[in-house]
């Protein structure tokens, strides 16, 4: 039994799990939804107004596509700068 016990026996290990995302991916996140957040707005702004206003209509949609389709994919597939990789 004591040759079983001992074959089982399993040692564990802390996994120190470091994230890819760098507070720079963060800044250039949060500036994606500053821009997401102005098209919403800019969006909203025709509820308001008379139902043909171009800012709610043409710069809105392209605002929002910007922030959706280029911004938030190159906060997230950003290169970050690794300074560990020169210590050998």
């Amino acid at each position: 039994m004591a040759k079983l016990k001992s074959r089982l026996t399993v040692s564990r290990t802390a996994v120190q799990w470091k994230s890819p995302l760098k507070n720079m991916h963060f800044a250039y996140l949060g500036g994606a939804v500053a821009v997401i957040v102005i098209g919403f707005l800019l969006l909203a702004k025709g509820m308001y107004s008379t139902w043909d206003d171009p800012l709610s209509i043409d710069v809105a949609p392209v605002v929002l596509v910007v922030g959706y389709c280029i911004l938030v994919p190159f906060a997230i597939m950003r290169k970050g700068t690794d300074n560990h990789s020169n210590e050998a």
